[in-house]
């Protein structure tokens, strides 16, 4: 399938539907049968088995179902018009699309599929795990003598990244040194970046924001950890064995960035920054005091590029520190994954962007209309942020916990402890979440009794 639409995938997804042909492929195996042999109803058996048969250990749910079916309709429409089927095993139907059009979709398509398996945390839940499990930190609070952590300022760089951010893992894990934010002698809370379009999902280049503490956090790891495995990398000879190497010489262009670099055999290219994918940007050098060093951002021990799907292990570890460290200490220890941080960076700037429309600016209901019509709703802001193509993917899945809550009723009521409710102060919004934490029981967050003071 290398000249097929599959090539265009994205990694991630084609490690996915790699999986959902192997265990396809097995199944026919054990009725004696190649692939290209599969029948309608070899399909619709293994519909069952898949999902509802007793005599399947694994079974799954609509949603990962969907996905194994996606991934086999791509495979047999491809293999029916090259002529290495007669016809596609997937038996198909008519059904009316989003925008009211008629489409033919999977007869087999599960009708219960969860759209996501969404979890949130809050703010102040979201440190404690970033401390105790990727910092090392003991339940009390202080650091663990006992901690033998590695790279501890990269992962927490990395994470504080993602949940400042909204990122996609892909998209934060793939940039350049020269894509980070720079910060400045200023009282801006955030500072703007700029995303490739060739490392974002809808291939549209989207301007994201980091906030001031963030953009400090990964200028001390370029200045520590990242600094020193380069040097030893450029010691060791590491980079002079790589087989791929683009040497950046120059980088020209102010809106549009382009890359001029010499490879190995000596061959001179130049490739623009919105179109180096991921790939490609792992190869790209530039020219350092000592050697040769990586453009990528975040490095290994070895100070090579940290590849994306690398960083789900570091997140599940350092949730299985959580649980063995807090156990006892707290009522639940926290869990994480990369996407949960996007989750929370959206419920975190709705609530955010809703306090300052009706609290700190106190706007009238006209008001408030105006401003909507001059600036966006608070969801299609976050729509925005997060580079959905659909505010209906903002509200029914990222933000579940409020669509069916009056957001105005918890922002007008006064948080405790603060004197003045119109004050802008991060306690408020920490306010607001612990309430929507307690009332929804979806998010997750510290008890009153477990905050550290």
């Amino acid at each position: 399938m290398v000249r097929s639409s599959f090539a265009r995938l994205e990694q991630e997804t084609k490690r996915n539907y790699t999986t959902d042909y192997c265990v396809f492929f097995d199944f026919l195996w054990r009725r004696d049968k190649h692939w290209d042999q599969a029948t309608a109803d070899d399909l619709w058996d293994f519909e069952d088995w898949r999902t509802r048969s007793l005599s399947n250990p694994y079974r799954v749910g609509g949603a990962r179902w969907n996905r194994g079916l996606a991934a086999l309709g791509r495979l047999y429409s491809w293999a029916a018009s090259q002529g290495y089927v007669r016809e596609s095993p997937i038996e198909t139907r008519e059904a009316v699309g989003r925008r009211g059009q008629i489409v033919e979709v999977p007869a087999a398509r599960a009708k219960d599929a969860k759209s996501s398996d969404v979890h949130w945390l809050t703010p102040r839940l979201f440190r404690r795990w970033v401390d105790v499990g990727l910092r090392g930190f003991s339940s009390d609070g202080s650091p663990d003598p006992g901690w033998r952590g590695r790279m501890d300022d990269r992962n927490s760089a990395f994470a504080d990244l993602l949940f400042s951010s909204g990122l996609r893992l892909t998209e934060a894990a793939s940039l350049l040194a020269l894509e980070v934010p720079q910060s400045a002698p200023s009282e801006r809370r955030y500072h703007p970046g700029r995303l490739a379009p060739a490392v974002t999902k809808s291939k549209r280049a989207r301007t994201f924001y980091v906030a001031t503490r963030v953009v400090g956090e990964i200028e001390a790891y370029c200045e520590s950890s990242r600094a020193a495995v380069v040097r030893r990398a450029q010691r060791q000879g590491r980079y002079d064995a790589l087989a791929q190497m683009r040497l950046v010489t120059s980088v020209s262009g102010h809106r549009v960035k382009v890359l001029r670099w010499r490879d190995r055999d000596g061959v001179i290219g130049e490739t623009a920054l919105s179109r180096a994918g991921v790939e490609e940007r792992a190869t790209l050098f530039i020219e350092g005091p000592e050697g040769p060093e990586p453009l990528w951002l975040w490095l290994n021990q070895s100070g090579l590029p940290f590849r994306p799907p690398s960083w789900e292990g570091v997140f599940r570890s350092a949730t299985e520190r959580c649980a063995e460290i807090l156990t006892g200490a707290a009522a639940e220890p926290p869990f994480c994954t990369p996407h949960m941080c996007r989750h929370s960076f959206a419920l975190y700037m709705l609530v955010a962007l809703h306090h300052v429309m009706d609290v700190r600016l106190g706007l009238t209901p006209q008001e408030r209309r105006d401003f909507r019509l001059l600036y966006g709703d608070p969801w299609r802001m976050v729509q925005d942020l997060l580079g959905h193509a659909d505010v209906e993917t903002t509200r029914a899945i990222y933000l579940a916990p409020v669509s069916d809550l009056q957001l105005s009723s918890l922002i007008s009521s006064p948080a405790t402890g603060v004197a003045d409710a119109g004050n802008w102060a991060v306690e408020d919004i920490s306010w607001i979440l612990s309430r929507l934490a307690s009332e929804t029981g979806r998010i997750q967050d510290l008890r009153e009794d477990e905050v550290l003071q």
